[in-house]
């Protein structure tokens, strides 16, 4: 990773820490912290929310950085506004805290490139196991298989020039076991292959695939772009966009250069950079 994720020394703590539970046995914290960039490694049984837990440890700020946290259950796990994340049983959520650096916009606010490049690294890391399947991207932080949610992004910022990349990937958690309200519109791995897949080599591969993708929204940002617009599930549809208190809608004409979604409006054609896409 370059300078904007800080050096990937490797840390004197433990390398697995859960304060209210037992480690569970399905993620190599050692063989995350010797294959990727990661510093450290905290890893739950069960947790709140995995972005919450990076947010205090930004406050404390005593940790090293880039850090882990990894949670098999989430009781509170977050999505985007007042959006909630269901973590099911097998499922993996974790949250990637690092200095942010040149990875946010204006006045530190998150890039929309973040959350692609995070998209992309985890299309990079389930196209393998998905041959035949329909993989894309809806702007600005959903990953689908055939239709169907199989992940979501939430970036956070601190006031401190911090960055919070919370990812949930459904991948060995059956949707039987799902609400009923997500039952039809969410999917995992576990559904999609009929098997099950080792955690700890998902997360490998995941880190990996994102301080690749992360280092490219600095070198090459628009080429970052580029990919995610040829991934666009939403384009030509019409689409109703909550920004502020302001809903505006308009047909969907991809992912412009810099990471915004562009919608067709009566009034011109328009660039949003947030929001919240009404589904």
């Amino acid at each position: 990773m370059k300078d904007h994720a800080g050096p990937a020394k490797k840390s004197s703590y433990p390398l697995s820490y859960s304060e209210h539970s037992m480690t569970a046995p399905h993620v190599d914290t050692e063989r995350i912290s010797a294959e990727t960039f990661v510093a450290h490694v905290e890893h739950y049984s069960t947790l709140g929310s995995t972005n919450d837990r990076a947010l205090q440890c930004a406050a404390e700020g005593d940790c090293p950085m880039p850090m882990l946290i990894v949670a098999a259950s989430q009781t509170a796990g977050r999505g985007r506004g007042a959006n909630r994340w269901w973590t099911g049983k097998g499922s993996l959520a974790m949250s990637l805290l690092l200095e942010a650096d040149r990875l946010t916009g204006p006045r530190g606010t998150p890039s929309p490139l973040t959350a692609i490049a995070a998209a992309l690294a985890i299309v990079d890391t389930i196209a393998p196991l998905l041959s035949g399947h329909v993989i894309g991207i809806r702007w600005p932080n959903d990953v689908l298989a055939d239709g169907d949610k199989l992940a979501g992004i939430l970036i956070e910022a601190t006031t401190d020039g911090k960055l919070v990349i919370g990812v949930g990937l459904n991948t060995n958690n059956p949707m039987d076991d799902a609400p009923v309200e997500l039952a039809q519109s969410a999917t995992t791995l576990l559904d999609l292959t009929g098997r099950h897949h080792d955690q700890t080599e998902l997360l490998v591969r995941l880190l990996l695939c994102l301080e690749r993708l992360l280092d490219e929204t600095v070198d090459n940002p628009r080429q970052v772009a580029a990919r995610a617009n040829g991934l666009c599930l939403q384009r030509g549809k019409q689409l109703s966009l909550r920004y502020g208190n302001r809903t505006i809608t308009g047909r969907c004409a991809g992912i412009a250069p810099d990471g915004a979604l562009l919608l067709d409006t009566p009034q011109g054609r328009q660039h949003f950079h947030s929001g919240v896409v009404e589904l």
